[in-house]
This record gives structure tokens, C-alpha cells and sequence, in this order.
């Protein structure tokens, strides 16, 4: 392979050509790691299948999941940056001009590239290259990564380095033998021969490994997981975000990934993942918990603070859009505008939502949920 000008290949790992699907993995190994990961996913998605909506209520995790997401690829961004341009975004509807760093519209087109993932494959899309190159075309749709191929595999070899050194960690599939090494990637996604969280944890350092887009793979990768699980069963929503375990341990994310294709460790890959799921499902647990006692809490008190028959409906659009322009309350809420602009009032008086920006000429006033944004930014 030609060397590419200026990097240092000296300790690089090059991709396990002809080892994938892996002939071997220790599932002696693997029972009490399996049974502590399946019973931590079960408890979680007991919490999904009882809420009253997860779709709502959890919608301000996948913002969160992106913004963690996107930082593992130097995408540093927060979730109240994220909001704002998504409530303009949904206030003056696409191509919203502001001063918006193109970080904020990065990890705002992840959350957007998720959600067209689940609607592909809740109308029956396969998981397959078609869907993953869709849904990489949203990724990179616009802003920084419109340049770099959206919704097209790499058809250059492309390395995983540190870029401050120059130093190469890994050496991806060649682009020549991608087609091939995405074939029997998705065929054995679709197989019925392995455990769900085992066939989770192989697919996706497998994807990483083949690195098959210019830019996107980690973000789109982590994706594949939440898309596994719950397209498979272990959960029943696609609400399964595993970022933070990932941010927090990335050294030994990479090490781990590295040593499969160096010394076909595909055993230690398999529980370091699987204890990822087990410590991820607790804190997604007891962070949907917060929420979910949060909705209930509100449920019983705002009919009293808001006087009125629509208090559930402005508590749900309070949940599933955290930080609003007033005029999408008013017109996208369902409640008649003048009950909507005296609750936007009381909730401001009571401390419930918090005034960003206010009103100034025709710009409508934006507000910020702060009880729920307080349990999601942790």
C-alpha cells in the first residue's frame, strides 16, 4: 500500500482481512457479562414500554447522545447551542440564517440523521448499505461535511490518526475491497446465528474497522448500535444512547478495536462492549426516571398553575421541545394562541421556562424548559 505523504505508519494496525465474521469468540467467557448487560437493557426498556410517550419525553437525550457523539470527533458543541438552532431551525424553517457555528449544525443533522434511520425501518427498510449511505447523506447534508461525500463510500484509503503527530493508529479497509467487506457486514447483521448483543458488539467495531465514508464513521457507527438493538428487540424504542460510556473511556475504546485486528482479541472486545451496555442502560435508566417523574410531577401541576383544559398539551410540547420560539407554541401546540401566550406568561413567572431572547419586533421571544434541560445536561 502507497504510504501517504507526512504520516508516521511505524505502529500503525492494519484491518483483519479474511477474519470477519470472527470463526471465534469465547462465549464461556462471556455468560456472566451477557446475563448482567441483558438484565440492566431489560430493566431499561421496561422504563421505555411504561412512559407515556418515550418519543416525546426522551427526545432531549438523542440531542444530548449527539452532542456527545459528535465531540468523540472533535465536534465540540452543548445541548443549549444545539436547541437554540434547532427552535429556529423549526421557527424559519430550513436554511436559518444567525450566527450558528457550523459545530451546532453538525450534531443538530445527527439528531435529524437518527430519526431517519427509525423512519426508514419502521415503513420495513432493511438495515443495509442503502440505509446507512441515506442516512449519511442527511449527516453531512449541509454545512462542514457537505464536501466530503455525503451518502458515498470512500473510494480513497483513509487512515485513524492522532492529527497533532501525524501518527497513524490504524489503517481502515481498503476502499478497493469495501464493497465486498459491507456485503458480509450487512449479511451478518441480517443472520439469525448470533446473540442480538454479541452480533451488536462484533457489527459495530466491524463498521469501524471497514472506516467505509471520508468523514461521519464514528458518529454513524455509534448510530448502528441504538439502530441493532432495537430493530432486533432488546429494546422496544430506539432510545439507547451509549456516547458517553464510549467519551469517557476512549483510549481504551480504541486499544480495544485496535487489538482485534492485531491479535484477534475479538473475546475482550465483546465484554468491554457488553459491560458498556450493562453501565450505559443504569444511567439511561435513572436519567429516564428523572424525566419521567418530572412529566408526572408537572401533569398534576399544571392544570392547577394554568387553569385551563390544554395543560397536558403545553406540557408535552414543553418535553419535546425544551427550548421554543413562542410563536411555534402558538401555532404548532395545538392550543388556541390566545391561551398559549398567557401559559408562555404564567410559566415565565413561576421560573418553569426561562426567557433566552425576548420578543424584539418581529423576532417572537425564545424560552428554555429548565427543569427538564437541568436532568439532561448531567
Amino acid at each position: 500500500m502507497a504510504t501517504h505523504p507526512g504520516l508516521d505508519l511505524s505502529e500503525a494496525v492494519d484491518y483483519h482481512y479474511d477474519q470477519f465474521p470472527p470463526s471465534e469468540i469465547d462465549a464461556s467467557r462471556l455468560i456472566m457479562t451477557i446475563a448482567s448487560a441483558s438484565a440492566a437493557l431489560a430493566r431499561y426498556d421496561q422504563m421505555l414500554k411504561g412512559m407515556h410517550n418515550s418519543e416525546i419525553l426522551l427526545a432531549p437525550l438523542r440531542n444530548q447522545e449527539a452532542v456527545v457523539s459528535s465531540r468523540m470527533e472533535g465536534t465540540v458543541s452543548t445541548l443549549d447551542e444545539v436547541l437554540r438552532y434547532e427552535a429556529d431551525q423549526e421557527e424559519s424553517g430550513n436554511g436559518v440564517g444567525g450566527n450558528y457555528r457550523n459545530e451546532a449544525i453538525e450534531v443538530f443533522l445527527y439528531s435529524r440523521a437518527l430519526t431517519a434511520a427509525q423512519r426508514s425501518i419502521e415503513q420495513g427498510a432493511p438495515l443495509s448499505s442503502f440505509l446507512i449511505k441515506s442516512v449519511h447523506k442527511v449527516l453531512l447534508g449541509f454545512g462542514r461535511g457537505a464536501h466530503l461525500s455525503p451518502g458515498e463510500f470512500k473510494t480513497e484509503q483513509n487512515y485513524l490518526a492522532d492529527r497533532m503527530r501525524r501518527k497513524v493508529h490504524f489503517i481502515p479497509m481498503r476502499p478497493e475491497q469495501l464493497n465486498d467487506g459491507m456485503e458480509r457486514l450487512f449479511s451478518f447483521i441480517n443472520s439469525d446465528e448470533w446473540q442480538i448483543l454479541i452480533k451488536t458488539a462484533v457489527a459495530h467495531l466491524e463498521f469501524e474497522a471497514l472506516h467505509p465514508f471520508k468523514d461521519g464513521n464514528g458518529r454513524i457507527g455509534r448510530m448502528l448500535i441504538t439502530l441493532m438493538l432495537w430493530k432486533y428487540g432488546a429494546i422496544s424504542a430506539p432510545h439507547f444512547y451509549i456516547s458517553s460510556y464510549f467519551e469517557d473511556r476512549r483510549d481504551e475504546y480504541i486499544d480495544r478495536m485496535r487489538e482485534v485486528s492485531k491479535s484477534g482479541a475479538w473475546t475482550e472486545w465483546t465484554i468491554f462492549f457488553l459491560e458498556a451496555l450493562e453501565a450505559q442502560a443504569q444511567k439511561n435508566l435513572a436519567t429516564a426516571e428523572r424525566i419521567r417523574d418530572l412529566y408526572e410531577e408537572l401533569k398534576k401541576e399544571f392544570p392547577q398553575i394554568l387553569t385551563s383544559q390544554w395543560s397536558t398539551a403545553a406540557l408535552d410540547f414543553l418535553f419535546s421541545r425544551p427550548v421554543f420560539r413562542n410563536n411555534v407554541f402558538t401555532t404548532k401546540s395545538g392550543i388556541p394562541a390566545t391561551s398559549a401566550h398567557r401559559f408562555t406568561r404564567i410559566l415565565a413567572e413561576r421560573g418553569l421556562i426561562r426567557t433566552l431572547e425576548p420578543a424584539a419586533g418581529r423576532r417572537p421571544a425564545l424560552y428554555s424548559f429548565e427543569p427538564l434541560l437541568q436532568i439532561v445536561r448531567e
